[in-house]
């Protein structure tokens, strides 16, 4: 039986930066809701589209219907996948050649949107939702969250691809290591590094915390603690603000969470080795994406199913955040394939797959209709306990890296400070000189 919101649960939405009022709607976009007759979903069978994903629970969401699409459409998809950082290495190679074998583009906001949109490289949609004779009456452009298009938009107003996943970062947490040793989940920064001392048993293989420590991968764990602690990355005149005290203490609590309670070889982790340790039950707590719960609930991948807990980002000194990251998919402004491109993009946020995801706990959908089932999906404890914790991170969601151009390299960077740091160099030393390091970087792009 389907469940609609509750009144608390809509108001906890609204609350969250999920209101549709505060959109503003598109040129057009209002007549498109009363358009009648069916929409010809057919009218350019036989064309080919390729489109460029990136190998993560969203991109394997998508290909696995991409079928429906293909049936649905006459078009015929031809698509490739593959890990995040070779896509962006990849994708800005083809489009500096000035002729892309993609007309679709899979792109992450927090690392991408700057770079992308400076350069013009995908093409405004806004044109394309006011033209009836190409965009289904059913798109309901009003149905994307704010936090959503904040991220899809421009600082021209460009609105350069459609927002698909919104993703807050939070604590994965062993609710069974936990029990054993009577902690309670953490509620500010200094329980969490008092808890992953405790838990910490390397005699037994386990670890207190686990994280990213890979360069470049790592920043956003350490952004995670700088925002709670009040700091930022940029002031109004372009200079770095990564000596502050705020960046040395974050730095540090990275440093005693990774070095001291983090797993043997841990300089080496990303997101995949950390979740596939934190699945065999070797770790007490995963700091990490929202779109990670789907193989840890998964008998054949995880030996901890019924076991994870789902945690809002514990409290810093200073303040409470979710450091916030957001994908989406874009047309290239190049193409020849405009109309099928724009049916794909359509197709792959409409509100079925922004359900699917909520469903296999892939991401956290950026439509408001997809929470509109969340009850009715949360049959499951622990899926209700990842809608719950879903919901009060993006209500707390700030951006977890700074939205310029070079953002790749100020990963590169700091990442390897931070590795260093969980290697026992100096934390505020390592910031020193990689601030030095960046800040000609950042003002030239800012130049440019």
């Amino acid at each position: 039986m389907a469940h609609h919101p509750s009144d608390t649960q809509r108001r906890r939405l609204v609350q969250a930066g999920l209101s549709a009022a505060a959109l503003g709607a598109l040129p057009g976009a209002g007549q498109l809701a009363h358009a009648q007759g069916a929409f010809d979903w057919k009218k350019f069978k036989g064309e080919k589209i390729e489109v460029f994903l990136v190998k993560s629970p969203r991109g394997d969401l998508l290909t696995k219907y991409h079928k429906e699409f293909e049936d649905m459409t006459g078009i015929t998809i031809g698509s490739e996948m593959i890990p995040e950082q070779q896509q962006r290495q990849k994708a800005v190679i083809e489009f500096n050649s000035g002729k892309p074998s993609f007309d679709v583009i899979a792109l992450s906001y927090h690392v991408q949107k700057r770079l992308f949109g400076k350069n013009k490289w995908l093409m405004d949609v806004r044109p394309l939702v006011a033209d009836k004779s190409i965009t289904d009456p059913n798109l309901d452009y009003a149905d994307f969250a704010k936090s959503g298009m904040m991220w899809a938009t421009q600082p021209d107003g460009r609105v350069d691809s459609l927002p698909f996943n919104i993703d807050p970062w939070m604590l994965y947490y062993n609710k069974e290591l936990f029990d054993a040793k009577g902690v309670a989940y953490p509620k500010t920064f200094n329980e969490m590094v008092a808890a992953a001392a405790k838990l910490n048993d390397p005699g037994k293989g386990i670890a207190g915390f686990v994280g990213r420590g890979l360069k470049n991968a790592n920043v956003p764990v350490w952004t995670s603690f700088l925002l709670g602690y009040g700091g930022g990355f940029v002031d109004a005149k372009g200079k770095l603000l990564t000596e502050t005290q705020a960046a040395i203490d974050s730095a540090k609590m990275y440093q005693t969470l990774m070095a001291k309670s983090g797993p043997q070889g841990v300089a080496g982790f990303n997101w995949n080795e950390s979740q596939s340790l934190f699945a065999q039950g070797k770790a007490a707590m995963w700091l990490d994406g929202i779109g990670f719960a789907a193989p840890l609930e998964d008998p054949t991948k995880s030996r901890i199913v019924g076991k994870v807990g789902y945690g809002i980002m514990p409290s810093g000194p200073k303040q409470q955040v979710s450091a916030m990251f957001g994908d989406g998919q874009g047309i290239v402004s190049t193409t020849t394939k405009k109309g099928p491109a724009w049916l794909y993009l359509q197709w792959a946020s409409n509100k079925k797959n922004q359900a699917r995801m909520l469903e296999a706990a892939a991401g956290a959908p950026v439509r408001i209709s997809a929470f509109a089932d969340a009850e009715a999906m949360a049959a499951l404890k622990t899926r209700k306990a990842w809608v719950d914790c879903m919901l009060g991170s993006v209500k707390i969601a700030q951006p977890g890296l700074p939205i310029i151009v070079p953002v790749t390299e100020f990963r590169d960077i700091f990442g390897i400070a931070l590795t260093n740091m969980i290697n026992g160099a100096d934390a505020a030393t390592e910031l020193k000189k990689a601030t030095a390091e960046f800040q000609p970087v950042l003002d030239k792009s800012e130049k440019a």
